[in-house]
């Protein structure tokens, strides 16, 4: 299904909000479901929860929730998101093969270690008709407890059965530039 600003998630996720950002009186983290996002142009990534007095909280910058209560406390939105939204229009996509898959991931400041959630990628923009311009933007839970939204160029993945167990992020790969065709 394709998304315009406001889109739903594929399941639901249990996480912890700091208060800062929904209460006039903070009280630290408070308890809240995660079930939708959207996006906006030149801004993070939206969070919508539902708090436990049932309201619904929308717009939450990603840098806002955690996994765990006691979690890193700094938590910045250069770390939480490399990319600021540029569209409208999006998919949301589980891919069952990263299902929960243990990945290390560059931010803007550090490499750190995470599972996989999901992932939300645009389209009808022009960004992403460009081949060298166009991603998917990974939505990850961080093992210190936070959320990390990167794009796939900054992320590397383990797999028991496949790879080579380092993490590491490879070299010399290329970015496509070129669009294919079987009828030209």
């Amino acid at each position: 299904m394709i998304y315009s600003y406001l889109g739903q998630l594929d399941r639901h996720y249990y996480v912890w909000v700091d208060s800062t950002f929904t209460h006039k009186e903070p009280v630290g983290f408070v308890p809240a479901i995660w079930f939708a996002l959207s996006s906006y142009p030149t801004r993070v990534w939206g969070i919508t929860v539902m708090l436990e007095s049932g309201a619904i909280y929308r717009n939450l910058p990603p840098h806002a929730i955690a996994f765990k209560k006691d979690t890193e406390k700094i938590w910045t939105p250069k770390d939480a998101q490399r990319w600021d939204c540029y569209a409208t229009d999006f998919v949301v996509i589980e891919y069952n093969y990263l299902h929960d898959k243990l990945c290390k991931v560059r931010t803007n400041e550090k490499e750190i270690f995470g599972s996989y959630l999901f992932t939300a990628g645009y389209v009808w923009d022009g960004f992403t008709a460009a081949p060298d311009q166009s991603k998917e933007f990974h939505f990850i839970s961080t093992h210190g407890g936070r959320l990390t939204i990167q794009p796939t160029d900054m992320v590397v993945y383990d797999d028991d059965s496949f790879t080579d167990k380092k993490l590491e992020f490879p070299k010399g790969l290329k970015t496509q530039t070129e669009y294919f065709s079987c009828e030209k």
